[in-house]
């Protein structure tokens, strides 16, 4: 396991390498493949680098439209590569405020950089309980040493 910073716009965050795969610190995550980032009560989500790899070479992304209504487990929009489609589950529950359309013109971005490449925001109906069905970053680093080690 290797540890090193990831430096952008924002700031800088502790990103661990569990085997090939990155976790980034100071996101939530979901057994789905999703990571969350809460700024300012509202909930920036995207896919995890594990996601993307195991995607492979990501060819079509599908969203939400602002306004619309996500569930927390419910899919929300599908992921096309050139390996599957696959359902993106919604890590909480609220409305789309946002949906990056550089995203869905470019879905290669996903691949390249998952954790800048966010899908949605959304503005969280029910953030404190859903909050607790979703990994911390020790949590997630763990998982993904589990996730390896199962194959």
């Amino acid at each position: 396991m290797e540890s090193y910073y990831l430096l952008n716009s924002r700031e800088v965050r502790n990103l661990v390498k569990v085997d090939e795969y990155e976790v980034l610190e100071g996101l939530y995550y979901s057994e789905d493949y999703m990571w969350v980032k809460v700024e300012d009560g509202k909930a920036r989500v995207g896919i995890t680098d594990y996601a993307q790899k195991q995607l492979r070479e990501i060819v079509f992304v599908e969203l939400p439209s602002e306004g619309d209504e996500v569930t927390q487990g419910e899919p929300f929009g599908t992921v096309e590569s050139v390996k599957a489609v696959s359902d993106l589950v919604a890590p909480l529950s609220g409305t789309v405020e946002s949906v990056n359309e550089e995203v869905v013109e470019k879905p290669e971005m996903l691949n390249e950089n998952p954790y800048e490449a966010w899908l949605i925001v959304v503005k969280p109906s029910n953030l404190d309980e859903e909050l607790k069905k979703l990994m911390s970053f020790d949590e997630s680093v763990e998982w993904h040493k589990k996730l390896i080690k199962e194959g």
